[in-house]
């Protein structure tokens, strides 16, 4: 671990602007590989027609992303059973994203997996981080709230013994934990529509994280979120309009997954989905339009996600995106206002 004990901000700091440089070095190679075997992203046929221009753009930036988020890990922090979980877990969902991304471009269309494919993989990534954030990082099964209210969701835990070695299987945090994961994932990825924008949203969302993580007491988990900060920095530069490449399912669902992995590891669970909240209005607007449309059969929204909405109003993409960057920042700032309110 390189790094000064006496000064563990400096790793914090140092973690942001490593990980950016990784990818801000690696982007160009991974970008010029994959124009030459022509490996390009997808669009949707029904979404913006202004869209369609970027039909073959560069995707899968977000095994760069992972990349970095890794190998500045282990330069900067100790690997302790925090950190490991935090970073399986997020690799696992981009491996599950990755897979997506793959059938996507294999079948030239711009749906993958199957969302039966998706949420199977992610139930048994979410179930898996929760037994072991439990067993292993001794993470209590209780959900907290900003002004000292705590629910208890370990009430209905049933205990296993193999071979002296206890596992406890809190049934409802496991399915808080799925569905906080899940949930996440699936709102960043949603959110991952225009250029720049799921990259910049979850940049300041994950700086805020790593102060959290440190408030906590969590060093390598600070390092983990400034190293996500500092990846999403640099995949920044070529992901801004027009956007040189995209993160693709292989970043979207990663990034969601570790905001879901370190709001567990520092049981800002409820907070974290404040802090989120730009992730969480995407998430809700295509949630209204579907129900909306198959009850009523009109749309609230002229088209969802609400990015899109906002396009189809006459916005330009640059607009939408900076004014959810502002966004995304005055939820981050509430949530860790709330933060420091919780039990």
């Amino acid at each position: 671990m390189i790094g000064n004990p006496q000064y563990p901000t400096y790793q914090v700091f140092l973690a942001v602007a490593i990980s950016a440089i990784v990818v801000l070095v690696l982007m160009p190679y991974f970008i010029r590989f994959l124009r030459k075997d022509g490996i390009g992203q997808q669009i949707r046929a029904d979404g913006p027609q202004s869209h369609l221009v970027k039909q073959g753009t560069p995707t899968m930036g977000g095994i760069i992303i992972l990349v970095s988020v890794v190998v500045t890990c282990a330069l900067f922090a100790s690997w302790t059973t925090d950190l490991i979980l935090a970073l399986v877990a997020t690799v696992a969902t981009g491996s599950l994203g990755l897979l997506d991304d793959i059938e996507s471009v294999a079948h030239k269309r711009s749906l993958g997996l199957t969302p039966t494919q998706k949420m199977a993989g992610l139930i048994v990534i979410s179930v898996a981080f929760c037994l072991c954030a439990v067993n292993l990082c001794g993470i209590s099964a209780e959900v907290r709230f900003p002004g000292g209210l705590a629910i208890d969701l370990g009430v209905l835990t049933t205990t296993l013994d193999f071979g002296g070695t206890i596992v406890s299987i809190p049934w409802l945090y496991v399915l808080f934990v799925f569905l906080l994961m899940a949930g996440l994932s699936n709102a960043v990825n949603l959110t991952d529509g225009l250029d720049g924008l799921a990259g910049g949203c979850v940049m300041v969302v994950m700086l805020v994280m790593a102060m959290v993580a440190f408030n906590y007491d969590e060093l390598n988990l600070a390092v983990f979120a400034g190293s996500i900060a500092g990846a999403c920095v640099g995949f920044l530069w070529y992901n801004s309009y027009p956007a040189s490449i995209f993160m693709g399912d292989t970043g979207s669902l990663a990034l969601g997954a570790a905001l879901a992995a370190l709001a567990v590891l520092t049981k800002t669970e409820v907070t974290s989905l404040v802090m989120g909240g730009l992730f969480i209005a995407e998430a809700l607007s295509v949630i209204i339009q579907v129900a909306s449309f198959k009850l009523t059969g009109k749309r609230v929204f002229l088209m969802a996600p609400i990015h899109h909405h906002f396009e189809k109003k006459g916005w330009s993409e640059t607009k939408v995106v900076f004014r959810f960057w502002i966004i995304s920042a005055a939820f981050a700032a509430l949530g860790f206002a709330f933060y420091f309110q919780l039990g």
